[in-house]
């Protein structure tokens, strides 16, 4: 093989090269895309692996390389050297086309992460694929984006879009939000953001908690979706990132009062008071929502709601894990019949409504129909009726209060059911469901699950798992000045 010296080879000798590949490539899309006119005789005969082989043998030997990659990484002294070909190179990349087009010898600096993975991102552009674990994605994002591959760039966002749930030591969502945050990839960020916010108890208990940024932390306070126990387990968590983080007195006054803390019971708010240094630390800040929730829970909501704008998020629940906003319900084989249950729940989050209960009942049917799609009869074939098959009907969940109470007045009720998943060995939150406050049901329940199938994503073991929660939200009946 001939050594490359910074002096550019003979152009016979690199476009004979260049040919050689362009043949190999249109021999096999000619094969592939031959139009045979309907001959029964007709066959495709499709040597792409070969090709893709020999395509990794170049890169490896350097066979008939006509340029030189010359990789330098503040980790190592000596460089990493690639024996590449500029055809294949400028295909991918127009950084690379960019580079080569007047030299064959290029240094290129990368950092430790980046530079640790190069041999794979130009073993990419050589054979249009590559693996890559939890920790690689984002140096090889950088490195598609840095050198504009573009098809490789969106497939490792893609990849991180869809392995937001799997294992980790460290876990790394929380740093695949900071990432997306920083190249301005607003799919990535949605898509980390709504996993955060779904599986936040998972996350507390985590590495990554202290890695949160102030401002993601801001983002999932002010979040009503946020799927966890209670509201005393945000506060605890909180409590322990500001203690590891220490931020500035505004920043952690401005945290801290995102807190809801009507949603915590007067007992644990008194313990909170007399035990919690933070708390103590920043008293003045939050001392306005303290009184305020103390009010709440002394007072009937409907007198409270006289004084008080209750319409805001302060008093609006999470979604809360604990028995009393809720329950968990396990299906088995679910693509069966109809089943049924019921719960009892507290009327409200205020400690005047604490010991009251509502009991639901919920219908789940897995093969509704429509109006449109029920059968009926037909005049033109005596007695016939319209076919229908299962496929037609689509899952449907309905719930209602078993009762009636004049304790009702000015509260409706928020649904949301909650559809558990296993991802990498583990059951976490994927689906979520919410329900308008006039509606008993959700109208895209489940619309796109196929539980017929043992293998779908929306199933456990062949069983469905739901987490039922009601949301008592409070309203003023009668407008009072203050």
């Amino acid at each position: 093989m001939a050594r490359l010296t910074g002096t550019r080879p003979v152009a016979t000798r690199r476009w004979g090269c260049a040919a050689a590949f362009l043949l190999l490539l249109f021999t096999v899309q000619a094969a592939q895309k031959a139009d045979f006119s309907g001959d029964a005789t007709a066959a495709t005969i499709n040597h792409s692996l070969t090709l893709l082989q020999r395509l990794q043998e170049l890169l490896q030997n350097g066979n008939g390389s006509d340029s030189v990659l010359r990789v330098r990484s503040a980790a190592s002294d000596e460089p990493k050297v690639f024996h590449t070909h500029q055809l294949l190179l400028s295909l991918q990349s127009e950084v690379f086309e960019s580079l080569l087009r007047n030299q064959s010898v290029v240094t290129l600096y990368e950092p430790p992460e980046t530079a640790a993975l190069f041999e794979k991102f130009i073993r990419y552009l050589y054979c249009g694929g590559v693996s890559i674990l939890l920790h690689q994605a984002i140096p090889m994002h950088q490195l598609a984006s840095k050198y504009r591959v573009w098809g490789l760039q969106r497939g490792v966002a893609e990849y991180m879009r869809t392995h937001l749930a799997s294992e980790s030591s460290q876990g790394h969502v929380v740093g695949w939000y900071h990432y997306a945050v920083r190249v301005g990839d607003a799919a990535l960020q949605e898509s980390c953001l709504q996993f955060l916010a779904w599986n936040l108890s998972a996350v507390l208990g985590s590495a990554e908690w202290g890695s949160v940024s102030v401002e993601l932390l801001l983002l999932l306070l002010e979040r009503s979706d946020l799927v966890l126990h209670s509201e005393l387990e945000l506060y605890t968590a909180v409590e322990g990132w500001l203690s590891r983080r220490q931020p500035e007195a505004p920043v952690a006054e401005r945290v801290l009062r995102a807190i809801r803390y009507p949603m915590i019971a007067p007992s644990q708010l008194f313990r909170l008071q007399a035990q919690s240094a933070v708390l103590a630390r920043h008293r003045g800040a939050v001392q306005d929502l303290l009184f305020q929730a103390f009010q709440f829970h002394a007072a009937s909501p409907l007198h409270f709601a006289k004084y008080f704008d209750v319409n805001c998020s302060m008093f609006l629940p999470r979604n809360y894990l604990a028995p009393s906003w809720g329950s968990q319900w396990v299906i088995t084989n679910p693509a069966r019949d109809d089943r049924s249950t019921s719960f009892q729940t507290q009327l409200g989050p205020s400690s005047h409504d604490a010991g009251k209960r509502v009991t639901w009942n919920v219908l789940f049917s897995p093969r509704w129909l429509p109006v449109s799609l029920r059968p009926v009869y037909s005049d033109s074939v005596a007695g016939a009726i319209q076919p229908v098959r299962i496929e037609d009907g689509r899952p449907r969940l309905v719930i209602t209060p078993a009762m009636s109470s004049p304790d009702f007045a000015g509260v409706s009720f928020q649904k949301t059911v909650l559809v558990g998943v296993r991802q990498q060995g583990r059951v976490l939150v994927k689906h979520a469901y919410s329900f308008h406050q006039s509606s008993d049901e959700a109208a895209d329940f489940l619309v796109h699950a196929d539980l017929q199938k043992r293998t779908s994503e929306y199933l456990i073991d062949n069983s469905l798992h739901l987490h039922i929660i009601i949301k008592p939200v409070y309203h003023s009946l009668i407008k009072v000045k203050k």
